[in-house]
């Protein structure tokens, strides 16, 4: 392997990143720094690039980020690892785009553990994570050589972080199975409902459905629900989002989908802008859609879960569910049980796929 010089110490990195994530706190405020210029910027360039990325959705982005990035959260993340001593090595990050900044967490993990990210950007997110690197530079110059942007052929690595579909992550293992490596496919998140939950409890699952138009592996895209279960109260809850429909790709996608459904004589449940159908065959579904199955039992739902737990990055329950879910998963780290609202509010300890990337790089060393 590669031996590297970093001449950052790792309360220096946390120190940058902290102030990068403070920028972001004053920008979502409306509070001028010197880097509005550049956040702005890079918000509207990253939007003309992609327009999945709509001003809700860079903004939540932002937020989340801003949350993660400070201090005390980065301290508290990096404490149960010895992260002295470090040999840097250069780890090849290959990011996808679904979403806005998705790849960031692999980018900081290289750099805060003090390799080398060679970063191989999403052509439909290569705004984003050099912008929070430029702020964070900006604080500590040096850190600029703990990292560079690589759009041709991949050479020089150590190690990979690759993240792509089921497809990909075929053509990922071919070319980078010799090196260490974290390669992810596809995985869906779900939510277990049992008919004892409140509008609120609808109304924060709209938050896992459709933020970000529902694109990310910890997005919603299956209901499990007791057989027998009465819509009503779900499409409540989804009222919330209605104002989705005025959004030209997201209703393309369900006049789609919805005359797709209709042409292949599908029972459709429809509130007129999302289309729920039952599914007993996969966890997926297309944007402005969501699959339904039924169950009898939840220690069913339970064994189900634990079988398909290389396929499922959340899980949304509550209560009794919840406890009888996460005990039957024992000891594996994925999918995370979670609460309803926040799928898409991960802590830097959430870590995608259940894979600790931070001890996965301690092994580079």
């Amino acid at each position: 392997m590669n031996s590297l010089a970093i001449n950052t110490t790792l309360n220096d990195r946390i120190s940058a990143f902290a102030k990068a994530g403070s920028l972001l706190t004053s920008y979502l405020k409306k509070e001028p720094t010197d880097a509005t210029t550049t956040i702005e910027a890079a918000f509207y360039k990253a939007q003309a690039k992609n327009s999945w990325f709509t001003d809700e959705n860079l903004n939540h982005a932002f937020e989340q980020w801003s949350l993660a990035l400070t201090e005390d959260a980065l301290k508290i993340w990096t404490a149960p690892y010895h992260l002295k001593n470090i040999s840097p090595r250069t780890v090849a990050i290959i990011t996808a785009g679904n979403l806005p900044l998705v790849g960031f967490h692999d980018v900081l993990s290289v750099i805060i553990t003090g390799h080398h990210a060679m970063i191989k950007n999403s052509s439909n997110d290569d705004v984003l994570t050099p912008m929070l690197l430029q702020l964070a530079t900006d604080h500590l110059p040096e850190l600029s050589q703990s990292y560079s942007y690589n759009d041709g052929r991949l050479t020089g690595y150590d190690a990979v972080i690759a993240t792509g579909s089921d497809n990909t992550a075929r053509y990922f293992e071919y070319y980078f199975g010799s090196k260490p490596n974290i390669i992810r496919k596809n995985r869906n998140s779900i939510a277990v409902l049992t008919g004892s939950e409140t509008i609120n409890h609808m109304e924060a699952l709209s938050e896992d459905v459709f933020n970000y138009f529902g694109l990310g592996c910890r997005s919603v895209s299956h209901l499990m629900v007791p057989r027998g279960y009465n819509f009503d109260l779900f499409f409540n809850g989804m009222f919330k989002q209605q104002h989705l429909i005025k959004n030209e790709k997201y209703v393309n996608n369900y006049d789609y989908n919805k005359a797709v459904y209709l042409m292949s004589e599908f029972d459709l449940l429809d509130n007129e802008f999302l289309l729920i159908k039952e599914e007993n065959e996969s966890y997926s579904s297309p944007i402005a859609s969501l699959g339904y199955s039924f169950y009898d039992d939840i220690s069913d739902v339970a064994d189900q879960i634990k079988n398909d737990a290389d396929k499922l990055q959340c899980v949304v329950a509550q209560g009794k569910a919840a406890q009888t879910i996460k005990a039957n998963l024992g000891n594996l780290t994925a999918p995370a049980v979670v609460d309803f609202g926040t799928t898409q509010c991960p802590m830097l300890n959430d870590y995608a796929d259940g894979v600790d990337t931070v001890d996965f790089l301690l092994t580079l060393s």
